[in-house]
């Protein structure tokens, strides 16, 4: 990978790794690292990285939330047993979660046709530093939430809808997927841990899709270079180790109602990031 050493990969999947999950833009701050710090590959070398930066971070989710999965996905395949014997189709909690998860998924269908768009602001570092801003504005309001008590046994499918729209607005670089989403889950009356359980648990098929997405780009673009594996590998193992960590921080963090701590941080790295644009310049 031409002009990233293996030093360099880790620390880009350190970033991903933290940031992914921490709500303070995983996006924004591998933009801010390649595009401000010049720890960047060449064309389209570094969105074949990226996708698997991000790849990283959902085996994170995986291993966090492994009972979860396998839960869901045994409840999945119990409709199609239901469906079968001409059973009625029981609401448990399990397939609740999965239809709440489809339809705060289908938002992002609607950023497909200006998705030339929404990556181009990958290399707007202005738009990125306000976009922090903003982020920590969310955080700091989300304290003030009254503490919700909904779950998946309760959540409807308005309020899965809603966060999703969070989820959509968070594919501009900046603006944080997981502090969007569990904010916004919070905003909706969600219960804190379940606004965190549901925000990763989401962010399965939005990753999955994305990278199909991106690993389809790439490989047009001929941005896959298989010799540089160590250097993959490398970032890939930092982002997923750090992720799984970061998971368990946050769910620690959000029980006590302090994502505000994050507020700082994100105006802060918002306006740094402002201020070494206009120095560059």
């Amino acid at each position: 990978m031409s002009g990233l050493s293996l030093l360099s990969s880790f620390f880009l999947g350190l970033i991903q790794g933290i940031s992914e999950f921490l709500p303070i833009s995983s996006s924004g701050h591998l933009s801010i690292a390649q595009n401000l710090l010049g720890i960047q590959a060449a064309g389209a070398e570094h969105v074949f990285f990226d996708v698997l930066l991000h790849l990283g971070t959902l085996l994170a989710v995986f291993v966090a939330y492994w009972d979860d999965i396998v839960e869901m996905i045994q409840a999945f395949f119990s409709i199609f047993a239901d469906l079968r014997s001409h059973r009625r189709i029981a609401p448990t909690p399990s397939r609740r979660l999965i239809f709440l998860i489809i339809v705060a998924t289908l938002p992002l269908f609607v950023i497909l046709p200006i998705k030339d768009a929404v990556e181009s602001l990958y290399y707007n570092t202005v738009f990125i530093g306000f976009a922090l801003l903003v982020t920590g504005v969310l955080l700091f309001l989300s304290d003030r939430v009254k503490r919700g008590r909904k779950t998946e046994k309760t959540a409807t499918a308005l309020d899965a809808l809603l966060v999703g729209v969070g989820q959509a607005i968070a594919t501009c670089p900046g603006i944080s997927r997981s502090g969007m989403t569990i904010c916004s889950g919070m905003f909706c009356g969600f219960e804190r841990k379940f606004a965190v359980r549901f925000s990763f648990l989401m962010s399965i098929p939005a990753v999955l899709g994305a990278n199909i997405l991106s690993i389809a780009d790439a490989a047009k673009s001929d941005g896959i270079d298989l010799a540089q594996l160590p250097v993959y590998l490398v970032g890939v193992v930092a982002a997923a180790v750090s992720g799984y960590l970061c998971i368990r921080l946050l769910r620690m963090i959000a029980d006590k109602g302090r994502f505000g701590w994050f507020a700082y941080y994100c105006w802060a790295a918002g306006l740094v990031t402002l201020i070494l644009t206009w120095i560059q310049k």
